[in-house]
């Protein structure tokens, strides 16, 4: 293995200066609310009347409910790769189905996707692997450029899909985390520090290559399966074909693994991550718990 020094679940970071000025935002809202709008509350009036939270929770519900603008940036990606011919044809799966995307490979092999959000919350851990699929892909879409990219993933693949596939039987060939935000003020990649030319333009976007997470092929399991190793890239035909289309070099390829152990009535797993024959990230032997 190489040195970890500086090398994190992912290569991007939380912009230190947006988030600044969110917080220093934020309180200048939460203090000066009551000057905005035709109310005609006091200040003592529309801080006890609830109209400043409802409003604020009305505005965050709306955020997280809008789906547009994620399915728009998933039918440009696909539009492109199958211009391109590394996908043959995709499907939206519609609502009355888990998944979101059904995806024909070349090979003749199904891709199936499920689109999450930031991957930090308990939606990370609703999922089913329908029986057509040849691959099971989540895609982390988050269009929130405050949040913090290294925690989420790093909490959607270590404590919750990792729980959910050990636990539940779920099988997870990969993870992309690449959305519209991706290389923009609010989360600069780093792989277009001097190479600006790496980006591909596709319609409003201008994306960086996708960060991709290649899982095993087998579900672990303590006395049978304890330590399955990652699939090699070309295994799971989607990630690649993304790897190829937008440009990724293989040295920015992540590969994850999970041992699992039982320890008296605990089940515990140690998930890792992998980038360039260097680990970095690993987390210690923790318990699924499931409520």
């Amino acid at each position: 293995m190489k040195s970890t020094e500086n090398m994190t679940v992912i290569p991007c970071s939380q912009n230190a200066e947006l988030r600044e000025m969110i917080e220093t935002y934020a309180e200048v809202l939460k203090t000066e609310a009551h000057k905005l709008g035709a109310h005609g509350l006091s200040e003592h009036e529309f801080y006890n009347s609830g109209l400043f939270r409802g409003a604020i929770e009305r505005v965050r519900g709306q955020f997280s409910a809008t789906m547009s603008e994620k399915r728009q940036f998933v039918r440009h990606i696909l539009n492109h790769m199958q211009d391109r011919e590394l996908i043959v044809d995709w499907q939206s799966a519609g609502e009355a189905n888990r998944h979101d995307y059904s995806v024909s490979m070349p090979s003749g092999r199904v891709a199936v996707i499920e689109s999450k959000g930031c991957l930090d919350g308990n939606n990370t851990n609703i999922f089913d692997r329908p029986p057509q699929a040849q691959e099971f892909i989540v895609w982390s879409v988050c269009t929130n450029p405050g949040a913090n990219p290294r925690h989420n993933v790093w909490s959607g693949i270590h404590t919750r899909l990792s729980a959910e596939i050990i636990s539940r039987q779920q099988r997870v060939d990969g993870v992309v985390v690449w959305d519209m935000v991706c290389g923009t003020l609010g989360r600069p990649c780093p792989k277009l520090v001097g190479a600006p030319g790496r980006a591909t333009e596709i319609g409003p976007y201008s994306l960086p290559p996708p960060c991709l997470y290649v899982f095993p092929a087998t579900i672990p399991s303590p006395r049978n399966n304890p330590h399955p190793r990652p699939q090699a890239l070309g295994d799971v035909q989607f990630l690649q074909a993304l790897h190829d289309c937008f440009g990724g070099r293989d040295e920015e390829v992540n590969y994850v693994d999970f041992q699992v152990e039982h320890r008296g009535a605990e089940t515990m797993r140690t998930t890792r991550v992998s980038r360039d024959g260097s680990m970095v990230q690993e987390s210690g032997a923790t318990a699924i718990r499931r409520t």
